[in-house]
């Protein structure tokens, strides 16, 4: 080969390979430009899905801002509901000792002006009589002013919010309490009502650690809900059904049951896993929020006991709640509560 057909070559290799070059170069810059573009849309996709995601997370923010305000609501108006009963029984609790602290006092009154004359005409043997009298009056005056002031007491403990403090308490004695109000507040809204009420407390039960304005609030909810349920049956059965409502209590090492039992309408069983669900009521629209078998359910568990029902549709349901005996129990007050 001549050296003129090697330069030939060489020429043609390096026209070759120049060529190549170009093409390399040129394929960079075009897989540049491509991916350039591929990226931008991919980045102008992400800034889109990016706006949405904001524009929804914003959504379910307002969304979730106004599901707590309408709970807050629901709630509030379930304890106001509470509260109107628990009025309702209190003021007729009240009543009773104050329309004997008027009727001793108007008494007294006349056995004063009549102890007067008779200290006028000198009969004294007559005005001793009458002063006697007059005390025994004060005595009564002062015995129903302090019942009087106890139920004021307990009103002011039923509306504190609870602090999660634990108070020794007789739980028999909560019960009591529990029923009069429970049944004063059911009467305040059916005139008719009327339920034979059977009390089974055991006589062993030592007070046990409790925050008692909670426990009391779990046994008016359960009580009031048990009459509510013998009223429903008695609109719908003859005039021979007898409405009973029997609350039990028995004690042993573990701790305290209560047991509330009624003879009304029952639970359904196709509803029954949904008692204890929040905003779930079988009442008519406006008589229930569906809160207060929730918030008992807390509270119950807050102090680390249980409740469980047991019910047979139009013929009885029984609710049992169990408190552990503990004293170094802490309380965990639920939000739905204070």
């Amino acid at each position: 080969m001549t050296n003129r057909q090697i330069e030939s070559i060489d020429v043609i290799v390096f026209i070759v390979a120049g060529i190549l070059v170009i093409l390399l170069m040129f394929g960079f810059i075009l897989y540049f430009l491509i991916s350039y573009k591929s990226k931008k849309r991919d980045y102008n996709l992400l800034e889109i899905q990016k706006k949405e995601l904001d524009d929804q997370k914003k959504l379910l923010e307002n969304t979730l801002s106004e599901l707590r305000a309408t709970q807050s609501q629901l709630i509030h108006s379930e304890k106001m509901a509470s509260l109107g009963q628990l009025t309702a029984g209190i003021a007729h609790e009240i009543q009773n000792p104050l329309n004997f602290v008027n009727n001793f006092s108007d008494v007294s009154k006349e056995l004063l002006t009549e102890m007067r004359e008779d200290i006028k005409k000198n009969n004294i043997e007559d005005a001793l009589e009458l002063a006697s009298d007059v005390v025994n009056n004060l005595d009564k005056i002062y015995f129903h002013g302090k019942k009087a002031e106890s139920i004021v007491k307990g009103m002011l403990q039923h509306s504190r919010a609870a602090k999660g403090l634990l108070e020794k308490a007789d739980i028999n004695l909560l019960c009591d309490e529990s029923i009069r109000l429970a049944y004063h507040g059911m009467k305040s809204k059916f005139m008719d009502f009327n339920v034979e009420i059977t009390t089974i407390f055991a006589q062993n039960i030592p007070k046990i650690y409790i925050i008692p304005q909670d426990i009391g609030r779990v046994i008016l909810n359960i009580l009031s809900n048990a009459f509510y349920a013998t009223i429903q049956k008695s609109k719908k059965i003859s005039s021979d059904y007898k409405p009973n409502v029997t609350i039990k209590t028995l004690y042993d090492s573990s701790g305290v049951n209560v047991y509330i039992r009624d003879n009304g309408c029952g639970i359904p069983q196709e509803i029954k896993d949904k008692i204890f669900q929040p905003f779930f009521t079988t009442k008519i629209s406006g008589q229930g929020t569906g809160l207060g078998l929730s918030i008992c359910y807390d509270i119950i568990n807050s102090h680390g006991g249980r409740i469980s029902f047991e019910s047979k549709e139009r013929e009885f349901t029984e609710f049992n709640i169990f408190l552990p005996n503990k004293s170094n129990l802490v309380v965990k007050i639920p939000n739905n509560v204070v």
